[in-house]
């Protein structure tokens, strides 16, 4: 079962563009704010909520905080996701099945 405060955190905007970020590697909250062109209170509460999340770690680091994601989270999307992938991909063999039998039909009538 996926936890849906994952959701909940990725849902907003600046918070999906902050995990974006933090891909590349950790960040401190001056430069996500920076990079984001974010108030540094703003980049923070966003970055709060990621944390309670569970998204994200933080380290201090003498009077910075570097933010990194933690890949638990996103396995745990990615397994959540996997159940839905091979619907979809039955469903795209389908219609690809069923798309060349129209072509095969059409070309018979030709």
């Amino acid at each position: 079962m996926m936890n849906v405060t994952t959701f909940s955190a990725l849902a907003e905007p600046n918070r999906l563009r902050i995990v974006e970020l933090l891909i590349e590697g950790p960040l401190n909250v001056g430069d996500i704010a920076n990079r984001l062109q974010l108030r540094q209170p703003q980049a923070s509460k966003h970055l709060h909520v990621l944390l309670e999340a569970g998204l994200v770690d933080v380290q201090a680091v003498a009077n910075r905080r570097n933010y990194k994601l933690r890949s638990e989270p996103f396995q745990e999307l990615d397994e959540w996701l996997e159940a839905y992938r091979s619907i979809w991909n039955e469903r795209f063999d389908n219609l690809e099945n069923y798309l060349q039998k129209l072509q095969s039909n059409e070309n018979k009538q030709n």
